[in-house]
C-alpha cells in the first residue's frame, strides 16, 4: 500500500510504500476511495495550536500525537475484508464490496464517556483515526470495528467524505443553537464547514444565517449556498452591518474560525441571553471583557466534532432532505502536499478531497 505521512512537523509529507495490512481481531480493511483534507490536518502537520497571550503553543506531541503519522479523518472506503473476530451481528448491513464512511473520532471505548456514546470526548485515551492512529491519506486503511463504518448506500464517496468531520462538526454545533432557529444566526467562516453549515441549517428548519468572512470569494460562495447575507469581517463597521442585516436581536453565533478577532465580533454582536459556540481552532487568546459575560448572560460553549450517533443522524438527514454537497476539488493522492499548501494559503473554496 502507498501512503503519505507526516514524518516531521512542518516538513513535506513523505511517500511511503509498505505491505498492505491484513485485518486482525475485529478490524476491517478498506480500500480508500476518498479522503478529505481538513484544516485540522494543518494543525497536525504544523504540530500544535496557538494559545495566544504569549503562552507556549499547545504541542500535539505532548498530547500523544506521535510520528510518523498518516493523516486523514474524512475517509470513505470500499470494504475489502473483515477480521476473523467480526461476527454477522457486528457486520449488520455491511458486506465486502460496500462503500462506507469511516467515523474517526474514537476514544478508549471503556470509560463512562465512551460507553455513553461520546467517544469524541474521551479524556482517557483518544484514538482518533488520522490523528492518533493512521488515517486516510493512503490507498488502504484499517478500521478497528465495523460499527465505525456507515454504509453510504449510493451517496457519492467524494462528496460524502467531508461528512466525517466538517459535516458532523457543523451538525453538532447547529444542534447547540436550535433554540435560535426562528431568527437569523451568524456563522463565521465560509470555508468547507461554513458552506456545510448553510446546507444543514436549511435542512434542519432554521431561518438562515448571515456569514462573516474576510475573503470575497468565500463570501460569494456563501451567498450562492443560500446565506441570508454576508459581511466582511475586516470592515470597520462589521458590527453595525451584522445588526442591520439581521434586522432583529442576534441570539446565536457559530464561530468556525476561532481567532481573537472572530470571537470578539461574535461576542459583541450577541443580544442578552445569546450563545457563542466556538468550533474553529485558528488560535489566539480571548479578548472580550469578562464582566460582560454575566451582564449579557451570554453562554460560551466549545464544540468538538460530533459523536457516532450524530454522524448517523447526519447521513439520514442528507438522504431524506436530498442535501446538496459542498463544492469539492478532487485531487489525486500524490498531490496531498499540494492540497495542504493550497489550504494553508486559503486558495480552496469548499473541500479538497484526495482520490487514491
Amino acid at each position: 500500500m502507498k501512503s503519505y505521512q507526516v514524518a516531521e512537523f512542518n516538513a513535506p509529507l513523505k511517500e511511503v510504500e509498505q505491505e498492505t495490512p491484513q485485518p486482525t481481531g475485529t478490524q476491517v480493511l478498506i480500500k480508500v476511495k476518498a479522503a478529505g483534507v481538513c484544516h485540522s490536518d494543518l494543525h497536525i502537520w504544523e504540530g500544535g495550536y496557538d494559545l495566544g497571550h504569549g503562552r507556549k503553543p499547545l504541542s500535539l506531541k505532548d498530547r500523544g500525537v506521535s510520528l510518523p503519522r498518516t493523516m486523514g479523518h474524512e475517509t470513505v472506503g470500499e470494504i475489502v475484508a473483515f477480521g476473523p473476530d467480526v461476527t454477522a451481528a457486528d457486520k449488520g448491513d455491511l458486506k465486502v464490496g460496500d462503500v462506507a464512511l469511516v467515523y474517526p473520532w474514537l476514544g478508549c471505548g471503556k470509560c463512562p464517556t465512551c460507553v455513553g456514546g461520546d467517544e469524541n470526548m474521551c479524556a482517557i485515551k483518544p484514538n482518533s483515526l488520522g490523528v492518533y492512529c493512521d488515517g486516510g491519506y493512503a490507498d488502504h486503511m484499517t478500521v478497528p470495528n465495523p460499527k465505525y463504518l456507515l454504509n453510504l448506500k449510493g451517496l457519492d464517496p467524494v462528496t460524502a467524505a467531508p461528512y466525517a468531520c466538517s459535516g458532523v462538526t457543523t451538525y453538532s454545533a447547529l444542534k447547540k443553537v436550535e433554540f435560535a432557529f426562528n431568527s437569523p444566526i451568524v456563522i463565521f467562516g465560509a470555508g468547507g464547514l461554513g458552506l456545510m453549515a448553510l446546507s444543514l441549517l436549511k435542512a434542519m428548519g432554521g431561518k438562515g444565517a448571515i456569514v462573516v468572512d474576510i475573503d470575497a470569494r468565500k463570501r460569494e460562495a456563501a451567498e450562492a449556498a443560500g446565506a441570508l447575507a454576508t459581511v466582511d469581517g475586516k470592515a470597520p463597521d462589521a458590527l453595525e452591518q451584522l445588526a442591520k442585516k439581521a434586522g432583529e436581536p442576534i441570539r446565536a453565533v457559530i464561530d468556525l474560525v476561532g481567532n481573537a478577532q472572530t470571537t470578539q465580533l461574535g461576542f459583541d454582536c450577541l443580544t442578552k441571553g445569546g450563545k457563542l459556540v466556538i468550533v474553529g481552532l485558528f488560535g489566539g487568546g480571548a479578548t472580550f471583557a469578562l464582566p460582560l459575560i454575566p451582564i449579557k448572560a451570554i453562554t460560551i460553549q466549545g464544540s468538538y466534532v460530533g459523536n457516532l450517533r450524530e454522524t448517523k443522524e447526519l447521513l439520514e438527514l442528507v438522504r431524506n432532505k436530498m442535501i446538496a454537497p459542498i463544492p469539492v476539488t478532487r485531487m489525486p493522492l500524490a498531490k496531498a502536499n499540494e492540497a495542504l499548501a493550497d489550504l494553508q494559503k486559503g486558495k480552496l473554496v469548499g473541500r479538497a478531497v484526495l482520490t487514491p
